[in-house]
């Protein structure tokens, strides 16, 4: 009866030392599962800040798995490309290249699979189309099992003033014909001088209505050829033409009139022109060539035919509130690809045939217009057609064109003039139409010819008419040792190359003129008569 109590005791030390035992058990696991929440805590923690890291770097940031699907993608890779992270996750990295199996991206994958990492510079694509250009850094991810997973891909923008090889190699072209433009130019004007001259010799002798007629026909084209010339220097070389107020109504309808001779029938002409259309400050020919630039392009986008609209406007552009004339050449044609917008005004860059374009056309373009202080726009649509905006600055006074009313020139008083050109033809042309006028003429070939001549009869010779490019010895050389012999030589100087700074530079030299070939007779007769008489 005494021991009963002693086994309740020991029943009932059992349970609590039971129930001590599963509380220690309770606080310990929540010990090691508080531990292991804040752990994951702080993983996911740091993830956020990885990721936040990521998305303030100027870099573009994207993780790809080795399947090639984008799985990760930071705010400066939707600033650079233009898609959204939702947009573009899970797609292929392919859609960053031109074309699926780009050999750049095989490249790239190969070496970052078997060296772990690769770099190097990539052509990529914008959403919109455009190209860019990146220096890409490629690093291979691999899971605990040292297995491939994915791949960390950094991105750079090169600089948009850095010149890519092709912009290198079409800058060295330009400069090649430059020096061929110049080279040209001078041959080209000396065949065009004689010719000219010829003309208006004609022009004097002939009484025929039918006669005179075909030589105004010839005597223009043979202007418009030295005019565009002139424009194959000033693409080549920067130089400008001389500027007049131009009636963009006139141009316009010359344009039209062309148009509707030349173009297939199946492309219809449609011209808008306003008839308080304002004026512009320019060299008519390079605006002739601009519109003939863009109506060409817009016939040959238009093989089967369509619909050439060609519309000017007076507009006034804020914030300056300055004028503009706007004209719209638009057409309906084949339309101008996004991904190539952007480089069709680079030189040389053509979508034609190489025997159908050279791609110095939009290039030309560009160049006259800046130089006009104007601009262009250029909106297209494939299959849709395309829409050039050209806007130059308008002249909105009551300046008129001026319409020049021919002078009759004073014949000679048989001055006698020494023309010295290397051209046998040039001499003789000059000094048959010098002869009309009734001047006296000696001729030379060259500036030791010149030199020789002006020594044995300095006394009679009036003026000198002197080429600057010779062999032997050039016009700068000549004129240096004529005015030695007399430093009131009148010289007047010609040449179908010099620049308006070569011109300045040969005025310091103390000539009293220059013409640039091809000159008409007229213009020959009104110099040597100034020069003559100090006026």
């Amino acid at each position: 009866m005494i021991e009963q109590p002693s086994i309740y005791i020991d029943k009932q030390n059992f349970l609590v030392v039971f129930c001590l035992l599963f509380l220690v058990l309770i606080i310990f696991s929540c010990n090691i599962l508080w531990h292991y929440i804040s752990k994951n805590q702080q993983a996911e923690n740091k993830i956020y800040e990885q990721a936040a890291i990521l998305d303030v770097v100027n870099d573009a940031v994207l993780v790809s798995n080795i399947h090639q699907q984008i799985t990760f993608w930071n705010k400066s890779a939707e600033i650079l490309y233009g898609w959204k992270s939702e947009d573009i996750l899970g797609k292929s990295i392919t859609e960053l290249w031109y074309e699926p199996n780009s050999t750049q991206l095989k490249i790239a994958l190969s070496t970052v699979i078997n060296q772990g990492e690769w770099e190097g510079e990539l052509h990529q694509l914008r959403k919109n189309g455009e190209e860019l250009i990146v220096i890409s850094r490629w690093v291979l991810l691999r899971d605990k099992k040292n297995q491939p997973k994915s791949i960390a891909i950094t991105n750079t923008q090169v600089a948009t003033n850095k010149p890519s090889p092709a912009q290198l190699l079409r800058s060295q072209r330009l400069e090649s014909i430059g020096t061929l433009a110049s080279g040209i130019a001078h041959d080209l004007n000396n065949i065009l001088s004689p010719i000219l001259m010829a003309i208006q010799l004609l022009q004097m002798k002939s009484q025929d209505v039918q006669m005179q007629k075909l030589l105004n026909t010839l005597e223009n084209n043979v202007k418009r050829g030295a005019s565009l010339l002139k424009n194959v220097l000033s693409f080549a070389r920067g130089i400008e033409g001389k500027k007049t107020i131009v009636s963009v109504r006139q141009l316009l309808l010359e344009i039209e009139q062309i148009v509707q001779q030349t173009f297939p029938k199946s492309i219809i002409c449609q011209i808008n022109i306003p008839e308080n259309i304002w004026y512009v400050l320019g060299d008519i020919t390079q605006l002739h060539q601009i519109l003939m630039n863009l109506v060409i392009n817009a016939r040959d986008a238009m093989p089967y035919g369509g619909i050439l609209r060609i519309t000017a406007d007076n507009v006034v552009l804020a914030p300056q509130s300055k004028h503009y004339i706007s004209l719209y050449i638009e057409d309906t044609g084949l339309g101008i690809p996004a991904k190539i917008q952007k480089q069709i005004f680079e030189p040389f860059f053509s979508t034609k045939e190489i025997s159908k374009g050279t791609g110095l056309g939009l290039s030309t373009t560009l160049s006259i217009i800046d130089n006009h202080g104007g601009f262009i726009n250029v909106q297209s649509e494939e299959g849709k057609g395309t829409k050039f905006q050209v806007y130059l600055p308008a002249v909105v006074s009551n300046t008129q064109p001026v319409n020049f009313v021919e002078i009759e020139l004073a014949m000679g008083n048989e001055e006698l003039i020494l023309v010295v050109d290397d051209e046998a033809i040039i001499r003789e042309i000059t000094k048959l139409s010098l002869t009309a006028y009734n001047y006296k003429v000696l001729t030379a070939s060259d500036g030791k010819e010149a030199l020789s001549i002006y020594t044995k009869y300095q006394e009679q010779i009036n003026v000198v008419l002197l080429d600057m490019m010779m062999p032997s010895m050039d016009g700068a050389i000549a004129i240096r040792k004529l005015q030695k012999i007399n430093p009131q030589i009148k010289i007047i100087a010609m040449s179908g190359l010099l620049s308006p700074p070569d011109e300045s530079a040969i005025v310091n030299m103390g000539v009293k003129a220059f013409l640039s070939k091809p000159c008409t007779t007229q213009e020959l007769v009104q110099a040597i008569n100034a020069v003559h008489t100090d006026n």
